[in-house]
């Protein structure tokens, strides 16, 4: 979105243009097969792939586990001022009954925060899925390295603004198959959930998720939902993110560059040299 600002240049402010990151709410409903519509959640976002958030949104919250129990998703609402749709409905198929005292939490998430409207970790906690078997698969520290530039090549929005949080999937050969931007880290990580999903791509399981900023307790109870076992971000991990995904044999690694990185959890994925 364009925006005119007042730049300060080598001593000297003059007027000129900007372009910012687009923030909008984004009202998300849950219709059952009986006709009743439940408001679930709203959440700060930029808008796009709204329907590809919302599904990921209610998978990686435990209240969905496949596209199966979807039978469609729409918009139902458009803001006559900017002409796009805020609230999103996922209508389920017949004889599939939701979490209804989950969805009765009406929480709101913030683009800063997904786990803001929970009650305790301990809720978190107890929608994860078991801990993942362990997996025979792992990747090279070359092949690593290399992810952080192809992220960035897909960052078209955030070269504008420099406003945004982007997810990446890449498969074990280093080959990135999408990417998402949002102004909310954790939507950008919905958007992707919510594509393999639509593309029946779950479990993760011998996928990369790729991080643009830091890793959360939050990103990483998302990648379990979506059955990823490894976890790479540029930024640095909280603490609550290392003990999650050691909890649940996740590979993390933490200030992913091209040449270096940490490995917190999960070395097993990783191969100790170069080849």
């Amino acid at each position: 979105m364009p925006c005119e600002v007042e730049k300060f240049r080598s001593g000297v402010l003059s007027s000129g243009d900007d372009v910012l990151a687009v923030e909008e709410p984004l009202e998300i409903r849950l219709r059952d097969g009986n006709g009743r519509s439940l408001p679930v959640a709203v959440t700060m976002r930029t808008p796009g792939n709204d329907e590809l958030l919302s599904l990921g949104f209610l998978l990686s919250e435990g209240i969905l586990g496949s596209q199966d129990e979807v039978r469609e998703v729409v918009h139902v609402q458009t803001f006559k001022s900017e002409g796009r749709g805020n609230v999103i409905e996922v209508t389920l198929r017949s004889g599939v009954t939701p979490d209804v005292d989950r969805l009765q939490r009406h929480f709101y998430t913030s683009s800063s925060c997904g786990v803001c409207g929970k009650a305790s970790l301990e809720a978190v906690a107890a929608q994860l899925p078991p801990s993942l078997p362990a997996s025979p698969w792992s990747v090279g520290p070359d092949l690593l390295c290399k992810l952080p530039q192809e992220l960035n090549k897909s960052q078209s929005v955030f070269g504008k603004t420099g406003g945004l949080h982007a997810a990446g999937l890449f498969s074990t050969e280093g080959e990135l198959l999408f990417s998402f931007e949002d102004v909310g880290r954790h939507n950008a990580v919905d958007k992707l959930l919510g594509r393999a999903m639509r593309e029946q791509m779950l479990p993760l399981d011998g996928y990369i998720l790729l991080l643009s900023g830091r890793a959360s307790f939050e990103l990483i109870q998302k990648a379990l939902m979506g059955g990823l076992s490894m976890v790479a971000a540029i930024g640095a991990p909280s603490s609550l993110a290392v003990s999650l995904a050691r909890d649940h044999d996740v590979t993390l690694v933490g200030f992913l560059a091209d040449s270096r990185f940490n490995v917190y959890s999960g070395q097993h994925r990783i191969h100790r040299t170069s080849s």
